[in-house]
C-alpha cells in the first residue's frame, strides 16, 4: 500500500505464481450440479474485489478462487447452470465465496502468501 496526499492507494497483486499455482488443483467453487470435478480444468478464477475496477479488468490475484472450467464460467455469468439446479446469484456468490477461503489456505500451505 502506499499513500499519496493522504489517499490510500492498494497496490495490486499480480503473481505469475500464484496464476501457475491452480494447475491440477481441485475446484474450489464446487456448484452442485455443475462443477465437473475434474482438477485438468482448474484456473484461477479472478472475483470482484469492491473496488470498481475497469470493465474488462481483472481484479487482484488475491481476489481469486481455484475454480473448474464449469464453475468458472457460471461465476462469471456465461452460464446459468446453477439456476436450472435450484440456486439463485446469491447462492452462485456464496460457492465463490466459500471457495476463495479454501483457496487461500491452500495460497498459505503453498507458501505463496
Amino acid at each position: 500500500m502506499r499513500c499519496i496526499a493522504g489517499i490510500r492507494e492498494v497496490l495490486p497483486v499480480n503473481s505469475k505464481k500464484i496464476r501457475a499455482s491452480a494447475r491440477g488443483e481441485d475446484c474450489q467453487i464446487r456448484i452442485p450440479g455443475v462443477c465437473n470435478f475434474n482438477p485438468e480444468t482448474t484456473v484461477l478464477c479472478h472475483l470482484p474485489d469492491g473496488t470498481g475496477g475497469k470493465m474488462g479488468g481483472k481484479s487482484n490475484d488475491l481476489c481469486s478462487v481455484y475454480g473448474c472450467s464449469d464453475c468458472h464460467d457460471e461465476i462469471d455469468g456465461r452460464t446459468n447452470n446453477a439456476i436450472s439446479n435450484g440456486y439463485d446469484s446469491t447462492s452462485v456468490k456464496v460457492f465463490a465465496y466459500e471457495g476463495h477461503m479454501r483457496t487461500l489456505n491452500k495460497f498459505v500451505e503453498k507458501g505463496l502468501v
